[in-house]
């Protein structure tokens, strides 16, 4: 903040300081877990481990969301007070938040180890299939011990970036990825410790993740963490986790259309017949899912950190009154947005076998097969999500949370939940079902429209209101 202006300045060149970093970390955080499942693929466990990090990659999400509720809701919160000169009320947002999520990640921590066979029943693992329950049993509990570096660390890395220093928030999370993609294939491979290997090196790279993140906070650019600052204060945290919802409902929401997606390959994935005659069964749908939900996940990513990247933009100018660059950085962030969007879409639907050999050498004509029809149909409305994810995080970064919240929880509950399981109830196909996220990526994306035309034109008579003060 002591380089660029977020007033002045002109928006395309701090949108490319603000998002390029962001963008980055986020892809980054992504491949801790992506990393974990090409080098599953590869080893031993093969496609069992793959649905086996399947059945917990919905928990890893849930210490995101906790983490991301706090960390971009301290963020939002935090930019709004710079922006309004409250330096003391930044202070205290800040140290609030720290406190939040130290206590949510101790909460989280021991959830997961006392309800393990629950956490693996409710996203679909099944103990008659032996060996898979078996990875994903051992997967989830080492993950566990490593999810407070996790949390913590994602959570600052979210208050590094809108201190200003987006670099940084950038090396501390590369450098736990790094370290994760190098420990993968020795553990894995070299030690034969298969899942076990990966969940250890996953949670070493989050510990390295979560040092150099707090080393952050003793040269903090714009707050200073006191005794006065960790006090609880029951107005600052409403705030912040009200601006936070959004980043919470749109990680929940992944969780919620995975345990619902595995339920049904459960229950169906023997009911579908491949065109080799023979059924999909489960393991095979739970696996290629698994690996979708996480290229998924990738441009999800960039997607986000893109638009996080304006937060800091938004927020302040929003806090300032300068609702003509507010309005301009939406723009321009939404155009980026739609031409990654787009450039996905060519890959899914043309290079469907390219992507999924990356994550093994299963060539049985029963994955292949299901893996297209994943990567054609159910990532085949991935423009429309680009935009429905990004207009809920701007109406986020302009304060209003309840509309964030509405679009966040539209298209991955109140449409795709219902479609997926009315459409799969009726057609008893796993391959049919998929068909549902295209629908619920159109009509989220009819409503965030609607969103943030409706807050576009409020600002517009703010911005005129403003104006004839002025004159």
């Amino acid at each position: 903040m002591k380089t660029f202006n977020l007033r002045n300045d002109k928006i395309s060149k701090l949108i490319k300081h603000f998002a390029l970093p962001c963008v980055l970390s986020m892809i980054v955080a992504a491949l801790y877990n992506i990393v974990d499942q090409i080098f599953i693929g590869w080893s031993e466990a093969g496609a069992y481990g793959n649905a086996a990090t399947n059945i917990v990659y919905p928990y890893t999400v849930i210490a995101l969301a906790f983490s991301l509720l706090i960390g971009d809701g301290a963020s939002a919160s935090f930019n709004l007070a710079l922006g309004a000169k409250n330096k003391d009320k930044a202070d205290k947002i800040i140290g609030n938040g720290l406190v939040l999520l130290i206590i949510l990640s101790i909460i989280l921590t021991i959830i997961g180890l006392i309800f393990t066979p629950q956490i693996l029943n409710l996203f679909g693992g099944n103990p008659n299939e032996k060996e898979c329950y078996q990875y994903a049993k051992d997967y989830l509990t080492i993950i566990c011990y490593g999810l407070p570096f996790y949390i913590i660390g994602q959570g600052l890395n979210s208050i590094i970036r809108c201190d200003g220093s987006p670099k940084y928030a950038m090396l501390a999370t590369i450098c736990g990825a790094l370290l994760n993609i190098i420990l993968d294939p020795i553990l894995i491979f070299i030690f034969k410790m298969s899942v076990q290997g990966a969940a250890l090196a996953t949670i070493i790279g989050q510990i390295l993740t979560f040092v150099i993140s707090i080393c952050y906070l003793r040269k903090a650019k714009s707050f200073k963490i006191s005794f006065q600052n960790i006090k609880l204060n029951k107005k600052i945290c409403k705030q912040l986790i009200s601006l936070g919802l959004a980043s919470l409902i749109t990680q929940l929401a992944i969780v919620i259309i995975i345990a619902v997606a595995n339920n049904l390959v459960a229950k169906y994935g023997y009911a579908t017949i491949s065109s080799s005659g023979n059924a999909y069964g489960v393991v095979t749908p739970l696996a290629v899912i698994g690996i979708c939900m996480k290229v998924f996940g990738i441009i999800v990513s960039i997607v986000v950190g893109v638009s996080l990247g304006g937060m800091p933009i938004i927020g302040y100018n929003m806090g300032a009154g300068e609702i003509k660059r507010v309005k301009e950085t939406v723009k321009y962030i939404l155009i980026i947005n739609f031409i990654i969007g787009c450039i996905a879409f060519i890959g899914f639907e043309f290079f469907p076998t390219f992507i999924i050999n990356i994550f093994g050498n299963d060539n049985s004509l029963e994955y292949l097969e299901y893996a297209k029809y994943c990567l054609r149909i159910f990532l085949g409305g991935i423009i429309f999500t680009c935009i429905v994810k990004s207009t809920s995080i701007l109406l986020q970064s302009m304060g209003f949370s309840l509309k964030s919240t509405l679009l966040a929880l539209s298209r991955d509950v109140i449409f795709f939940v219902p479609s997926i399981i009315i459409i799969a109830t009726v057609s008893h196909s796993v391959v049919t079902m998929l068909w549902s996220a295209i629908i619920a990526d159109l009509l989220s994306f009819i409503l965030g429209i609607i969103l943030l035309k409706k807050e576009f034109n409020k600002l517009g008579k703010i911005s005129s209101c403003n104006i004839s003060k002025k004159n």
